[in-house]
Order: structure tokens, then sequence, then C-alpha cells
């Protein structure tokens, strides 16, 4: 064999199989390489939407805790001030209360204090009715009537 027709014959072989290649194996291989940098690209377009979407929704979640934590302000004052005047009222509530027990009490009282009072003269009219009786059934001596006098003192 002659080198010429062999390096001939490799060079039609080379360019067959190169055509061959070029023809049939390097389109799918292209294509698939076109498809992967398409969903490389696709990921990173989607990780730099996430990324938006992520600080967007900080964002949000930022002004809500905001919102929130101002409401929950809100709500505190108007439950600390609804506190406040509940315990006036409580406090005039039982302000009244203790002047009405005690204006009773008073009344209860000068009632108590008016039947004794009562009671008391009852029992001196009954000894005055007494000692006048005992004075008139003895007889007339100012030494009786002296003892008598000492008697009803000390009954008194």
């Amino acid at each position: 064999m002659n080198l010429n027709a062999t390096l001939f014959a490799q060079l039609v072989v080379f360019f067959v199989l190169a055509w061959v290649t070029m023809k049939f194996v390097w389109p799918p291989i292209m294509k698939a390489l076109d498809e992967r940098a398409q969903k490389i690209a696709d990921g990173l377009a989607a990780a730099d939407k996430a990324k938006t979407d992520l600080v967007l929704a900080e964002k949000k979640a930022t002004d809500e805790l905001r919102k929130a934590r101002e409401s929950a302000a809100d709500l505190r004052g108007g439950a600390e001030k609804q506190a406040s005047q509940l315990l006036e009222e409580a406090r005039v509530e039982a302000g009244r209360i203790v002047a009405a027990a005690r204006e009773a009490a008073e009344a209860e009282a000068a009632v108590a204090s008016q039947r004794a009072r009562e009671a008391l003269r009852e029992q001196v009219a009954q000894l005055a009715v007494a000692g006048a009786e005992k004075i008139l059934r003895k007889e007339i001596n100012a030494q009786a009537h002296a003892d008598l006098l000492v008697q009803l003192k000390s009954e008194l």
C-alpha cells in the first residue's frame, strides 16, 4: 500500500466521519447544550425573581408587624383607659355604698339611743313612783326621808 493512498483514504474517512458527526451527532448535542443553558437561565431568572419576592415579602411582613404593633398599642391604650374608667366608677360606687351604710348605721344608732332613753325614762319614772309610794307609806320623819332619798340615789 501506498502512503499517499492511505493518507488520502484516512482523509476521506475523516471528512465523512466529520460530516456524519456534523449532520447527525452535533445537532442533538447542541440542542441538549442549548436546553441546558436555557434551564440554567430560567433557574437564574427564577432565583432573581425569588430574591425580589423575598425582599417584597420581608417589606410586607415588616409593614404588617408595624401595623400589628400599632394596633396592639392602640388596644392596650384603650384597655388601660377603660380599666381606669371602671376603677373610677367602682370607687364612686363604693363611696356611695359606704355613705349609704354610714347613714343607715347612724339612723339605727339614733333609733337605738332613743329606745334606750325611753327605757331609761320609764325606769326612772317607775323608781320615782316607787320612791314616792315608799315615802307616803312611812310616817313623816325627816331622818327616814333622808335615808329614803339616799337609797333612791343609789338605785338611780
